[in-house]
């Protein structure tokens, strides 16, 4: 698994919201919204509401392949932006956990297999 920077772990913890992007059994890609959660191990989290009943559940549960994307709009003038890509390997949880009560038992870990940012320094 691949590690993120301190600067990357530091951004990551002071964002809430990432867009995820799955592929469909057409080879289709789907991007929506997430809250996500990076974890001390290094992999991130992915919660949600009915998250077992979503598209993007059932795409990776037949290709774990995944992308997150966390980004962020710095100052327009001048024109500065951050981020970081995530592309990885997504492993379906399903159970008890400490996220919240706004969240169904299912989960989605990510483990990270390539990592890109910009903009952080």
């Amino acid at each position: 698994m691949t590690e993120f920077s301190e600067a990357e772990r530091a951004y990551l913890r002071s964002q809430r919201l990432g867009r995820m992007a799955t592929v469909d059994s057409k080879g289709q890609p789907q991007a929506n919204p997430v809250g996500f959660f990076p974890q001390d191990d290094g992999t991130i989290l992915i919660g949600g509401l009915a998250l077992g009943t979503t598209k993007k559940w059932r795409n990776l549960q037949a290709n774990p392949r995944v992308a997150l994307v966390v980004d962020d709009i710095v100052s327009t003038n001048p024109w500065k932006v951050r981020g970081v890509d995530i592309r990885g390997e997504a492993e379906l949880l399903t159970g008890p956990h400490d996220l919240g009560p706004h969240f169904s038992e299912e989960l989605i870990r990510i483990h990270p297999r390539r990592i890109h940012s910009w903009g952080l320094d």
